[in-house]
Order: structure tokens, then sequence, then C-alpha cells
């Protein structure tokens, strides 16, 4: 079976990324990311949402071998009708904030898929692997990500006790860093636009001698480049706000693999946590009741 012709363009944009000039680099890290969104949008819409001048999205397109815009947005527009076609797009009579909701439920259930679609099985549990095996494990993400990366470190903690959350609370989040050498990992988690504190970090952590295990929305991603390993997730979104369920949905699959990579240790560890949990008393319970 044939792959689609927008898979094909995809391939293309990786294999040819490095020999793009910063501007069309600019601009092919956007089409890789939201391709989708070129079979709806005009050259110039799409050269306003990826920060880059009209022309620039032409060059591009010559340079991947079409040639103009339209030709390269033709493989999105076929990929995207009749069965990808946004959810709002195929209810009869939606509208306003209906259509709005079903569109947002339909990039978030994509974005959900994604996790298994990008990330086999064994790349799971070579970062798994990788995580459990290191001395020290930090979790860094900012902004939209913050949360992302409080959960992941959060749910780590119950599996194994070699974790801790970064933050830049402080100013510190240099100093943190610096503690990072060879052996450690640092997890970055990123999406477009990418925070430049955590791109920064993760240059700063490669320096020192750490590996990288990135968690990120396209191959194209500054984070996951050049990182020990990476992880995919659908990022994006139809509405203002950018989409974090693709995120959280790879946090848990990576927690899973976790815990299956890590056998009896990470039961054993597990086991003592609930047990401090319940003598802390951390989660409520129903009274019991009084005579």
């Amino acid at each position: 079976m044939h792959p689609p012709e927008s898979a094909a363009l995809e391939h293309t944009i990786d294999r040819n990324f490095d020999t793009l000039s910063p501007e069309l680099q600019r601009a092919a890290r956007w089409l890789r990311q939201n391709g989708p969104a070129v079979a709806l949008h005009s050259m110039r819409q799409s050269a306003r949402l990826a920060g880059v001048a009209p022309a620039t999205m032409t060059r591009l397109a010559r340079r991947l071998g079409y040639a103009d815009f339209d030709s390269l947005r033709l493989p999105y527009a076929r990929r995207l009708a009749p069965t990808h076609a946004p959810a709002a797009r195929r209810k009869p009579g939606a509208s306003g904030l209906a259509a709005a909701l079903a569109a947002l439920n339909g990039t978030q259930r994509d974005h959900v898929a994604a996790v298994l679609a990008h990330n086999p099985p064994e790349r799971l549990q070579a970062a798994a692997a990788a995580l459990l095996a290191a001395p020290r494990v930090a979790f860094l993400g900012m902004r939209i990500s913050h949360g992302a990366a409080f959960q992941l470190n959060y749910g780590y903690g119950l599996l194994a006790p070699n974790g801790s959350l970064l933050t830049d609370l402080g100013g510190t989040l240099s100093d943190q860093l610096a503690q990072l050498g060879p052996g450690t990992v640092l997890v970055a988690i990123s999406q477009s636009p990418y925070t430049r504190a955590v791109v920064d970090a993760v240059a700063q952590a490669r320096a020192q001698g750490a590996a990288v295990l990135a968690l990120t929305d396209s191959p194209l991603s500054p984070i996951g480049r050049d990182a020990a390993h990476t992880l995919l997730y659908g990022g994006g979104s139809e509405g203002l706000l950018h989409s974090t369920c693709g995120a959280l949905a790879l946090i848990e699959t990576l927690l899973a693999a976790v815990a299956h990579q890590g056998g009896a240790p990470v039961q054993a560890h597990w086991a003592g946590r609930q047990r401090q949990l319940a003598s802390a008393r951390a989660y409520w319970e129903q009274p019991k009741d009084t005579p």
C-alpha cells in the first residue's frame, strides 16, 4: 500500500530540512506541524501563521519539488476530504459554539490516537529503560507544558525515586541545570510555539553531557532533533489555545512503559509510596459511622 501523498511530503521535508535556509526552515517546521491547516488557509494566511513572508511559502514549495504553493496544498486537501474533515464540517447544522466544540473534540481524539501511531513499543521501552537506569532524571516543561511536566514528575515519583521537577522559581533554572551531567537525563516537554527557555535548557544539558528525552509535537522540533530519545504527540488546536491532550496521553503511555519495564523494583517502590500516602491520610475517606 502506497503512503498518502501528505506523508510523502512530510518525509521530503524531514529529509531536506537541514539544507534549507533559516527562513525556509521556519516555514517548513510550521508546515510539518500544521500541514492539514494548509488545506484550509491561503498562502498569505499560512505565511502569517508561520511567521514568514508569503514569498517564502512559494520558495519552500519549489525547494520541495512542487510547482507552486497550490500544488503543495493539494496532498493535504486530498487527505482532509472527505473522511478527515473536521467534525464540525461533517455535522449538518453545526454552527457557533457547537461547531467549535465538535472541531476541538475531533482534534483531541486525533492527538490521543497519534501517540501510539508515532511511538512504537520498542521506542517507549528504550525511553523507559533510560529513565530507570539514570542516577537522576529531571523533568522540565514551561508555559503551557508546565502542567504536563508536573504530572509526569508526580506520576514518575510513584514508580521510581530518581526524578525531580525543574522550575525557574527565583530565577534558578540555570543553577538546577548545571547539576545535570553525564549519566543524568533531562526530560523536556515543549510544543509549537516552543518556549525559548526550554530550547536553551536542552542545549545546556546536552553540552554538559546529559542525555535528553524530548516529548514534543514534531520530528523537526528544536528540542527533539538531537535528543537521545524523542517521543511524539499531536499538538496544535482548533481554537486560540493549544491542546495538551496529546502531551497528557503520551505521559500516561510513557508511565505505563516505565511500570512495565521496571518490574519488581517499580512495584515495590509504588507499594511503599502507597503506604506513605495512606499513613499521611493523603486521600479522603468516608467517615465511619459512629454509634
